[in-house]
């Protein structure tokens, strides 16, 4: 086998992992992974050792992408205060979509149960750099309790992927005056 074929199998496994765990749950089958990707088992076995290797693997591969398009450039000028509600507007926009699920961070981490698992280890490393960009954004922003502001504003972007994820609520009108009231309260510029 090509190393050319070899990359294309990897990154069809790793689209096939990305898109139907995120869309059906992390249970999904090997079979119906490899033949969404087009490839055999016996490959995918050569490429990612395991299917919690695979879905490690895709998870890691989003969180480029995720980090981009939820969170502020480090340099863009804005407030501290107007950086977090960034966040959730993206949220929000992103929860008006029919394929919004939820946060797939989240989701893994619910679904497996297993802080051990390959894919529950990545997802918890996303949720805690997402929580110290808040942090830190609230230690710049004067709160007087940084650390549990933090923990606020992740408990509410989770809670409010949760439940727009599965419809159960929309977050427009929701979202930012929730957020809004918790930076007031810790005293955010």
């Amino acid at each position: 086998m090509s190393t050319e074929t070899k990359s294309s199998s990897r990154e069809r496994l790793l689209e096939a992992a990305a898109t139907l765990t995120y869309r059906e749950g992390v249970n999904i089958g090997i079979d119906a992974l490899c033949k969404a990707a087009g490839v055999s088992k016996r490959s995918m076995y050569q490429l990612f050792g395991s299917k919690d290797d695979l879905l490690a693997a895709a998870l890691g591969e989003r969180s480029a992408a995720f980090v981009a398009t939820l969170l502020p450039a480090a340099d863009d000028g804005r407030s501290p205060r107007e950086r977090i509600l960034h966040v959730f507007s993206q949220v929000e926009a992103d929860a008006g979509s029919p394929e919004f699920h939820g946060c797939r961070y989240l989701a893994v981490q619910i679904e497996l149960k297993d802080q051990s698992h390959p894919a529950s280890r990545v997802a918890h490393q996303v949720k805690a750099n997402l929580t110290a960009f808040f942090r830190a954004e609230a230690e710049q922003g004067g709160a007087g309790d940084p650390d549990l502001l933090a923990r606020q504003l992740i408990l509410v972007f989770d809670g409010a992927s949760a439940r727009a994820g599965i419809r159960a609520d929309t977050l427009t009108g929701l979202v930012a005056p929730t957020v809004t009231t918790l930076l007031e309260a810790a005293g955010v510029r």
